[in-house]
């Protein structure tokens, strides 16, 4: 049934052997953008840049700024003498984050009154600014912790325990809460859209632009058996480029890998499956390179913002929502995640890889179907 397709195959490994510069693209670019996107992707923010204003210069608010002093968090840029010192820091940009210790700070503390505490954020960079909101809440929580047990060490009479309530967190999975644990996987299934989309988008319009497409189009073969001619190599590469980057990610960045690796391969093979068939369909679509590029950009980029790489599914509108149903790179993301971090096997990931196994034959039968139609 697919006795030329060895043909194709050689065919497709001979030209990519004689391309040294897409030898070069196809493993040189991956290590540099893993490596990048590793160092680079994270939420942790550190060194925020801090101006504090301290009006009333007692035991308690020194105590209180020594806290932001000992967290490599916050990088005290400045310690103002007046309001007008914080305006002008954070109108120039000088500090991000200002810190405003009114006085009698120190005397409400001692006679257990609520200490106000303004905290003036730059908002401009929306995201930092949560993020180290999040930070002086868990500095000034420590804090009060500390000057509750200060202040009850020196009851002279024993009074009855205060009642309250102790939270104590669990994280499973990722127990020191490592955000580069969250990235790297994702960075691996992303790198690798973009790396296949882009090389089997360009595989057909090569053909036609060539002059070659009219020769295969008279010959014997059958349009099943150039798409997979098209699709085989490509495919076989994307699983090497998987293989390159996870171990890059494991070896390097320390990622723990507690899955099994078969599952991680059907996972990888079904999601490759896939983006090979959105190259293809994209291909069959473009007349041109100049078109398969701008075609390539048009989808690869909302596949990537719609995948829940970086920002989550559920904060997304509605309509926008239905349509990462149609999108591989949200359940290979859900895959390659799961067998990193949680070892969970099939049972469990089992709808993810049937939604990819589904994209994928769908986009491949419409890519055969147009193909075969252009060749009539």
């Amino acid at each position: 049934m697919f006795e030329r397709l060895p043909v194709m195959l050689i065919k497709e490994f001979v030209q990519l052997r004689r391309d040294r510069w897409a030898m070069f693209r196809l493993i040189v670019p991956m290590i540099i953008q893993m490596f990048v996107f590793g160092y680079a992707a994270t939420f942790t923010v550190s060194h925020v840049s801090t101006a504090i204003l301290d009006l009333d210069q007692s035991q308690a608010s020194r105590s209180l700024i020594s806290h932001f002093v000992a967290t490599s968090r916050f990088d005290v840029v400045d310690v103002a003498r007046n309001q007008s010192g914080i305006t002008r820091d954070i109108d120039r940009g000088t500090a991000v984050i200002a810190i405003v210790i009114h006085a009698g700070f120190g005397q409400r503390l001692e006679n257990g009154q609520g200490a106000p505490l303004q905290v003036i954020v730059d908002g401009t960079n929306s995201n930092t600014a949560l993020i180290a909101l999040g930070y002086i809440n868990q500095i000034v929580s420590q804090f009060s912790a500390d000057q509750s047990s200060r202040a009850s060490s020196f009851r002279a009479s024993a009074a009855a325990p205060e009642i309250g309530i102790s939270l104590q967190t669990y994280p499973w999975f990722n127990e020191g809460l490592d955000d580069r644990w969250f990235f790297i996987p994702g960075v691996i299934g992303t790198l690798t859209l973009i790396q296949v989309v882009s090389l089997t988008a360009f595989a057909i319009v090569r053909e036609r632009e060539a002059g070659t497409l009219e020769q295969i189009m008279v010959s014997p073969i059958r349009p099943v058996e150039f798409i997979l001619g098209k699709t085989v190599p490509f495919f076989l590469i994307g699983l090497g480029d998987i293989a390159l980057v996870t171990s890059i990610g494991i070896l390097w960045f320390r990622i723990p890998f507690i899955g099994s690796p078969w599952v991680m391969l059907l996972g990888a093979a079904l999601y490759l499956l896939a983006a090979l068939s959105m190259g293809l369909l994209l291909s069959t679509f473009s007349q041109t390179q100049q078109q398969a590029f701008a075609l390539n950009f048009f989808f690869v980029n909302p596949f990537y913002i719609l995948s829940g790489f970086a920002f989550p599914i559920a904060a997304m509108p509605k309509l926008l929502q239905w349509f990462t149903f149609v999108n591989p790179l949200r359940y290979f993301l859900v895959v390659i995640r799961a067998v990193f971090l949680k070892g969970v096997g099939i049972k469990v990931l089992w709808p993810d890889l049937a939604a990819m196994a589904l994209l994928a034959l769908a986009m491949l039968t419409v890519s055969i179907l147009r193909f075969r139609k252009s060749m009539d």
